[in-house]
């Protein structure tokens, strides 16, 4: 078994990211054929952290080339503006908003409302834990200690960054990463009233900055 690095973002790792995104697009399986447009799942969780916020952007190697990433936010609500200001404006003249029925849109027509209509948080979660992050790895990458060691190095780089908590999200529907998040230690959010079945599970961590 090849030798795997985790290290940083590079340009040239854009396109990388986005085969990854779309490898790992649907609950953690491949999403290559639920979508006519390959490059959807990484303009929304993979490519505007690597190019907006490449300092907190890493990606792990081996001689097959890049097989994933972790990527994230310092400030949730900070990024949020900047995607309004420097990442949605052009996705947004290549898609459309879709119109009609929700019930009738294909899973691209969905992503491309998110692009049109991104939704934050709730505050309750950024209010406690501001910094959020993404992870995706290949299954040929899975296994081996490596989405271990990148959220260490992740949460370490943020904690140095000033952050005081990070939160991520996760679909219910992917098994492999809620008991992943759970081994790791990851708190899951408990909402005062919590919907009986959630779109998104929220994990959370506390950094205990200043004490």
């Amino acid at each position: 078994m090849s030798e795997a690095c985790i290290r940083d973002v590079q340009p040239g790792d854009l396109d990388a990211l986005y085969r990854v995104a779309l490898a790992t697009g649907d609950s953690g399986a491949d999403a290559a054929h639920l979508h006519r447009d390959p490059k959807l799942v990484g303009h929304l969780y993979a490519a505007p952290y690597a190019v907006l916020a490449p300092e907190l952007a890493l990606v792990v190697e081996d001689v097959a080339g890049v097989g994933g990433y972790i990527v994230g936010a310092l400030g949730t609500l900070a990024f949020d503006a900047r995607l309004e200001a420097e990442w949605w404006p052009a996705l947004r003249r290549d898609y459309a908003d879709p119109t009609g029925d929700p019930k009738g849109w294909d899973l691209d027509q969905r992503r491309a409302y998110q692009i049109h209509h991104p939704r934050s948080p709730p505050a309750r979660i950024t209010d406690l834990y501001p910094s959020h992050l993404h992870i995706n790895l290949l299954p040929r990458l899975q296994g081996r200690g490596l989405g271990q060691a990148m959220i260490d190095a992740w949460l370490a780089r943020i904690a140095a960054a000033g952050s005081r908590g990070v939160h991520l999200g996760v679909s219910p529907a992917n098994h492999r990463a809620l008991r992943f998040y759970r081994a790791y230690g990851l708190e899951e959010f408990r909402f005062p009233r919590p919907k009986p079945n959630p779109d998104t599970i929220y994990f959370v961590r506390s950094l205990n900055i200043g004490g």
